[in-house]
């Protein structure tokens, strides 16, 4: 049978050209490569089914995109062709319609001649890098509700959204790490949902073998979730100590293996399946790129962010902590378009000698903000009732995630890029940002009340109809329209600006009717006729009775 499925495709490969080794040389794996195989279409496909919870969160804040498609499983015969060679299939994506592998240069020119393929990417090694700094135990009580952690929760305004009476309830957050061991008294009212152990696939993410018990394997994870999910007044209360959690356990501290990326993407399309709203990622990778590559649209686990976005995930990952080594930059997936990135301050906000800073490759300010993250209070991995100090991105991100589910709490209307703008808009430098602060330290209470005191009022209706057509993720490649629905005959003007606010198109007295088919086209080319570089630009749109703006990608 294997015979019969690979000998036409073996065929058409004596007439073919060989594979680029060159260009796949970074996943090289001894006389092995590791590499993607991404496929062509998904004909044929089986559906999953998202969870209810998923449903109704890519309806209300998901962009105008095939949700089918990112539904539909990987066509199941192509995978059984490529394991017809023998060949082990490490990681499976539905979102990016490919498998990653590890096979002989052989199989190479042979997988790349069958018609399916679309195309063989490296994944390309790397050293595992978790934001953590180091750690003191101090195990002590004190006698108000926040104990040694209210000075972490009052620095960003979480304390009033909790008077308020929002703690999270009914958001449901995914936190994606190294595993996670419930087991401390802090933990004893949390409200897990679901668990996955990509690494071992089953639902254990706690320690499961002495291995990983040697290695500490979900002593990080353990305390980035206690930043939010803690409860435990008079020692430690998480910023959103009554939301609902999704755990993912996906990073190996224990080998320098080439997985973790992979495993990152599907534990991420794993929570978003099961409903998640909200994302916090304290892990990130640099090792195998170079700083070309930080420009939102290179890194495998970057690609997926801005898509979980347009599914409607508000994504949340550390800046890093590499400003002090050569690599200084923040990186993947901190360089997403769609995300937010965090930086660390210490308890009187200044930065973080260790705290990754910006700019992306192309040009865009990073990190978005910052939280406190330096002598943070966590619980203790190492038992059931000590709590301890640790530095890094990895403890400002958690605070940040859990913030902004009490604004999704409170405001369960407002998209992801609502969200990221009301954050960014509120934070304590918005009005001159950098590439060492981002926009500031964020304040909660202010974030929940931007939409309501915001120029661009909620009651605006129009356009009431707004789409991005051809996009993927979010990005579109020479050619979008924007179709508007207006209510009568009129003049309107639209403008399109880059990141920094320097016009790159303005059309004034743009004569539009209330067809149901008028829509705005841009090329990508500026006023003088050229191609802009890839990147974030915003479309204003003014009429005689509103002014909208949208946020769009352009990716030559």
């Amino acid at each position: 049978m294997k015979s019969l499925i690979l000998y036409p495709l073996l065929i058409s490969f004596i007439f073919s050209q060989e594979v680029d080794l060159n260009a796949l040389e970074l996943g090289k794996r001894g006389n092995d490569y590791r590499v993607w195989i991404y496929f062509k279409d998904k004909a044929g496909s089986e559906k999953i089914n998202a969870t209810q919870e998923a449903h109704q969160r890519r309806l209300k804040h998901g962009s105008r995109i095939d949700y089918n498609w990112y539904d539909l499983k990987i066509n199941s015969a192509y995978i059984d062709t490529i394991r017809s060679l023998g060949i082990t299939v490490e990681n499976e994506s539905r979102w990016l319609n490919a498998i990653s592998v590890i096979c002989s240069e052989n199989y190479l020119d042979v997988i790349a001649m069958f018609p399916f393929v679309k195309k063989i990417e490296p994944v390309k090694g790397y050293k595992k890098k978790l934001f953590k700094v180091g750690e003191d135990i101090h195990p002590s009580s004190r006698e108000f509700d926040y104990g040694n952690a209210q000075t972490q929760i009052q620095q960003i305004n979480v304390h009033e959204l909790h008077n308020q009476g929002y703690t999270g309830e009914g958001v449901r957050i995914l936190v994606i790490d190294t595993g996670f061991d419930l087991s401390h008294n802090a933990f004893q009212n949390i409200n897990v949902i679901d668990q996955w152990d990509v690494i071992n696939d089953d639902s254990e993410t706690a320690n499961q073998n002495e291995d990983e018990q040697n290695s500490n394997q979900d002593s990080h994870g353990t305390k980035i979730l206690s930043l939010i999910a803690a409860n435990m007044p008079g020692e430690l209360l998480g910023t959103a100590f009554d939301a609902e959690f999704l755990l993912a356990k996906t990073e190996d501290v224990s080998q320098e293996i080439q997985q973790e990326e992979d495993d990152l993407v599907a534990g991420l399309e794993w929570g978003e399946l099961n409903g998640a709203d909200i994302v916090s990622i304290s892990l990130g990778y640099f090792d195998w790129y170079e700083y070309e590559d930080m420009d939102g649209n290179t890194a495998v686990t970057t690609i997926a962010i801005d898509i979980a976005v347009s599914l409607g995930l508000v994504c949340v990952t550390g800046a890093g902590n590499w400003a002090n080594i050569d690599w200084y930059y923040i990186a993947a997936p901190a360089d997403a378009d769609s995300v937010i990135s965090v930086g660390a301050v210490n308890n009187i906000g200044e930065i973080a000698s260790f705290s990754s800073r910006g700019p992306t490759f192309d040009g865009r300010i990073k990190p978005e903000v910052c939280a406190m993250g330096v002598s943070v209070w966590h619980v203790s991995s190492n038992n059931t009732t000590d709590y301890v100090t640790a530095s890094g991105t990895s403890s400002s991100t958690p605070l940040t995630a859990g913030a902004i589910a009490l604004i999704r709490q409170a405001r369960p209307d407002l998209s992801p890029m609502q969200l990221r703008e009301a954050i960014l808009m509120t934070a304590s430098i918005s009005d001159s940002p950098n590439n060492t602060y981002g926009y500031g330290i964020i304040n909660a209470s202010e974030a929940l009340n931007y939409w309501s005191t915001s120029s661009i009022s909620d009651s605006q209706v129009y356009p009431v109809s707004y789409n991005i057509l051809k996009t993927y993720p979010n990005p579109f490649n020479h050619n979008i329209r924007i179709p508007i629905d207006i209510s009568e005959y009129q003049s309107i003007s639209y403008y399109i600006f880059d990141i920094n606010g320097n016009h790159v198109v303005e059309k004034r007295n743009y004569l539009a009717s209330n067809s149901s088919n008028r829509r705005i086209a841009w090329d990508g080319k500026n006023k003088n006729g050229d191609f802009v570089s890839s990147g974030t630009y915003f479309i204003r749109i003014d009429g005689v009775d509103f002014s909208e703006s949208r946020k769009i990608l352009f990716l030559k």
